[in-house]
């Protein structure tokens, strides 16, 4: 997950991270990379996005942008499936 900390998007998407997890043990399994685009430009800058947060798995980029509860459902389904 690409994100900035002061991002109200990607705070949003921590809260729905957070809800999806305690809601579904299947989730809870998942390890969620966080990179700080602000600390870790050298690593950000070998992705192709330009809004955060940004999630990748295994190597594809599955959503970027403003999040809601069903794209970042569809993240973790991405990481189980």
């Amino acid at each position: 997950m690409f994100m900035i900390p002061t991002c109200p998007y990607c705070m949003r998407a921590e809260g729905y991270l957070k809800s999806l997890m305690e809601n579904n043990p299947e989730y809870r399994a998942i390890e969620i990379e966080r990179i700080d685009e602000t600390r870790n430009t050298d690593i950000a800058e070998q992705y192709d996005y330009w809004y955060v947060p940004t999630f990748y798995v295994d190597g594809e980029k599955i959503h970027e942008g403003v999040p809601t509860l069903e794209k970042i459902e569809a993240v973790l389904k991405a990481a189980i499936g």
